[in-house]
């Protein structure tokens, strides 16, 4: 029986790695046009489902409000957040329901959160925007700090995937408060709001093709422009009339949103992503 050289063995070894290291990295989606249209939904669903336990379950915007609604709801979603992400890093592959569901955990957690920032705390939308901006420009400096890289295309080791989830999570906060900050300080309302974030997104669709700017920068960029997009049209839906929102039960159109992003994945199967994003 031949015996290995050491230069077979080192290369084996290689090749081993770089097979564990593509497990990881094919734990997320190809990123695709398919890939933000349920990431919209997505955020959509977070600021219904977020909305309708603080708001509709525990009762924060009624008269029976106790003023912990919204920290009690942080707390629910903060638990299953954390689940989530044990889970989705633990995985050993791309599963596209566990993925969006961490995906809508962060989301959730993220509107619940925004909502105890900026109305419990009376921060205020400003100042809440100011504080969870802070907070994402701190998790991609010290993510860029600790592995060399904030490219999705690093996200190959737990280490790497802890601040991928930190970093969505507050990317998901900040864009619910900016989504009030547009809709209700300045007073264009949600479809205005919804209008003034798509217009974002597509100037960040254009500058992806047609310019060579930073393909990470710009990934960021859409990724926390999708979540007050949501913010807004969530709202849209379920405020009332007379604040410029379809009146929805919070409830049903958070069903309805689960059994179409559901759909979605069904119907168009998600392949992994050979290099992460």
């Amino acid at each position: 029986m031949n015996e290995q050289s050491p230069e077979q063995t080192a290369r084996f070894s290689q090749i081993k790695m770089d097979e564990e290291r593509s497990e990881l990295v094919a734990k997320v989606p190809l990123v695709t046009f398919l890939f933000w249209i349920v990431k919209v939904l997505a955020t959509t669903l977070g600021e219904t489902a977020g909305d309708a336990v603080t708001m509709s379950w525990l009762g924060e915007t009624t008269s029976e409000a106790k003023g912990t609604g919204y920290l009690i709801g942080t707390g629910i979603f903060g638990v299953i957040f954390i689940i989530a992400v044990l889970v989705q890093i633990m995985a050993k592959k791309f599963h596209p329901f566990l993925y969006w569901l961490t995906i809508v955990a962060t989301t959730t957690v993220g509107t619940t959160l925004a909502d105890y920032c900026t109305r419990s705390l009376g921060i205020g939308y400003t100042g809440g925007s100011t504080i969870l901006l802070i907070c994402v420009i701190a998790s991609l400096l010290i993510w860029r700090w600790s592995t060399g890289s904030i490219s999705i295309e690093t996200v190959s080791t737990p280490k790497v995937e802890i601040f991928y989830w930190v970093t969505i999570m507050f990317s998901q906060t900040l864009g619910t408060a900016l989504g009030d900050w547009v809709a209700d300080t300045n007073e264009m309302g949600y479809l205005g709001a919804a209008a003034v974030f798509g217009g974002l997104l597509l100037l960040t669709a254009l500058l992806y093709y047609l310019t060579s700017f930073s393909r990470v920068i710009l990934f960021w960029a859409a990724f926390i422009l999708t979540r007050p997009l949501g913010a807004t049209l969530g709202d849209f839906l379920d405020k009332p009339i007379a604040e410029g929102g379809l009146a929805l039960s919070r409830y049903t159109a958070s069903l309805a949103l689960v059994g179409v992003i559901v759909a979605l994945i069904l119907i168009f199967p998600q392949k992994s992503a050979s290099k992460a994003h």
